[in-house]
C-alpha cells in the first residue's frame, strides 16, 4: 500500500513539472518586456550650426527695438529708417537704436543685458502736437503729469516739475532722477504727450 501511495505522489509531481515547462507558459514568460537602459539626462544645450549660445539675460536687437518703441509710445508701423547697432556706453554693452517718424526723430540706448533703457533723446514736431492738442481734453494737473513721467521712467524717485506757457500752450517742464539716470522732459498739458524727452546715464 505504501508503494502505491509513493508512486501516485511521484506522478503528481511529474505532471506539475511538465505543466510549468509547457510551450504555452514558456511563451508567456518570453513576452515579458526586457528592461530598457535609461539614457542619462544631458546638461548640454544644443546649438544649431551658425548660432551661438545666448548669454543669460541678453536681449536681441529686435527686442531692444520693441522696448524703445514702447517707451516712446510709437507704433511699429510709424517708424522708418530704423537702425539698430551693437555699441557700448560707459563700459555697458548696448543696442544703439535710431528711428524716424512723421512727427519726430528718436534715439535710444538699451542695455544688452536686461534691456534697461540707459539713454534716450527725442523731440516731437510742434505742428503735429498742435493738431493733436485740438482733440485734447481739459488740462492735466502737475500730479497727473508726474504720474505720466513716472510710468516712462519707473526707476525715478525724485521729481521737479514746473508749470510753463509756451506759445500759448500750457505745459509742464522738469527733471526726474533715478539711481544713476537724469531725465529731462516737456509735457503738453492738453494731451499728456511728452514732446521733449532726454535720459542721460550719470557715471
Amino acid at each position: 500500500m505504501k508503494n502505491l501511495t509513493a508512486i501516485a505522489l511521484a506522478a503528481v509531481l511529474t505532471a506539475g513539472v511538465l505543466t510549468a515547462c509547457s510551450p504555452q507558459n514558456a511563451a508567456a514568460v518570453s513576452q515579458a518586456p526586457a528592461p530598457q537602459p535609461t539614457a542619462p539626462a544631458s546638461s548640454v544645450q544644443m546649438v544649431q550650426p551658425g548660432q551661438s549660445a545666448p548669454a543669460s539675460g541678453e536681449i536681441s536687437g529686435d527686442e531692444a527695438l520693441a522696448i524703445a518703441l514702447d517707451n516712446a509710445s510709437v507704433p511699429e508701423p510709424n517708424a522708418y529708417n530704423v537702425k539698430v547697432e551693437r555699441d557700448g556706453d560707459n563700459g555697458i554693452p548696448i543696442w544703439d537704436i535710431e528711428f524716424e517718424t512723421e512727427y519726430g526723430d528718436y534715439d535710444f540706448e538699451v542695455a544688452i543685458s536686461g534691456g534697461r533703457i540707459i539713454g534716450a533723446d527725442y523731440e516731437v514736431d510742434e505742428e503735429w502736437l498742435d493738431r493733436l492738442s485740438r482733440h485734447g481734453g481739459g488740462p492735466l494737473s502737475a500730479g497727473q503729469a508726474q504720474d505720466i513721467v513716472a510710468a516712462k521712467a519707473p526707476d525715478a524717485s525724485s521729481f521737479l516739475i514746473r508749470e510753463e506757457h509756451s506759445d500759448g500752450r500750457l505745459c509742464y517742464e522738469g527733471e526726474a532722477y533715478g539711481d544713476d539716470i537724469k531725465y529731462e522732459f516737456e509735457l503738453d498739458a492738453a494731451t499728456g504727450v511728452i514732446y521733449d524727452w532726454n535720459a542721460d546715464l550719470r557715471r
